[in-house]
């Protein structure tokens, strides 16, 4: 009977001295495999490489957009963004049609808005003005929008279903001036187009536009109450495959940074 308590003590000691080296590798595999789901994840980041960004723009802001896209992927090394530029109209149908794209900058809210189901939610990043292009020289002396009344000025304008054919609409319709346009154009670029190469003497484009064109087109400035303000929304697309990185760049937008590039092309402070 007195041998029961030592062959007991033993047999403890005995269990002790096993099981020690079982949890030392027990917890040896836990980090073994902690070290090892680490790997393949920094591995699968280095894989990927820098976000590609795919942002559908309106016409009116290609130049202007280029020299922004520079800027953020200067400031954000980890991003390359590439833009898509087309009137808004065919802009919304691309989203639709679920065309690979990570965010989408309007030059109208109403064309955004008729998005809400595909879109996050759209702030304003610009806003922008009407003037009259004319020919070199404006040979026809056109002052204001009555002048586009005459039979004799061939007029351009965009198509009514484009935001900027849409101002045109509104604001000479605002002032009772009946045009009768040799073309409606798909975007704002084609209307300014026309007059820089004398097929119009005149069209209704955006003043961003107008002044890229140099001397080529005459700006001529329509007084603010005869005016209409073009605002430019920016949102996120809910079928970006990079939601993060496309949500950061429609979020830089709306900084100085990017208000001083856009105002700098001519845009209006928001």
């Amino acid at each position: 009977m007195p041998a029961t308590p030592n062959r007991r003590r033993a047999a403890a000691v005995l269990t002790a001295a096993l099981l020690v080296p079982l949890a030392a590798c027990g917890n040896g595999g836990e980090d073994t495999k902690a070290a090892g789901s680490a790997s393949p994840s920094a591995a699968a980041s280095a894989e990927t490489g820098p976000a590609q960004l795919t942002v559908l723009a309106a016409s009116s802001l290609t130049d202007v957009f280029k020299t922004a896209g520079a800027a953020y992927e200067k400031t954000h090394p980890g991003t390359k963004v590439t833009f898509s530029f087309a009137g808004s109209q065919e802009l919304a149908a691309q989203v639709k049609q679920g065309a690979p794209a990570d965010a989408l900058v309007t030059a109208d809210t109403k064309t955004m808005d008729g998005l809400g189901a595909e879109t996050g939610e759209a702030k304003v990043i610009a806003r922008n003005r009407l003037v009259i292009a004319t020919g070199k020289g404006n040979p026809f002396k056109i002052a204001g929008l009555k002048d586009l009344a005459d039979t004799k000025v061939k007029v351009v304008l965009a198509a009514p279903e484009v935001p900027v054919g849409r101002y045109s609409k509104e604001i000479l319709d605002k002032q009772g001036v009946t045009v009768k346009p040799v073309s409606q154009e798909p975007n704002v670029r084609a209307v300014l187009s026309k007059v820089e190469l004398g097929e119009a003497d005149a069209g209704l484009v955006y003043k961003t536009d107008s002044a890229k064109s140099g001397d080529k087109v005459v700006a001529v400035d329509i007084p603010d109450d005869q005016n209409a303000v073009a605002s430019y929304p920016a949102a996120t697309l809910k079928q970006s495959k990079n939601p993060e990185a496309a949500a950061a760049f429609v979020a830089w937008l709306g900084t100085q940074e990017a208000q001083k590039i856009l105002q700098d092309a001519g845009f209006q402070q928001v």
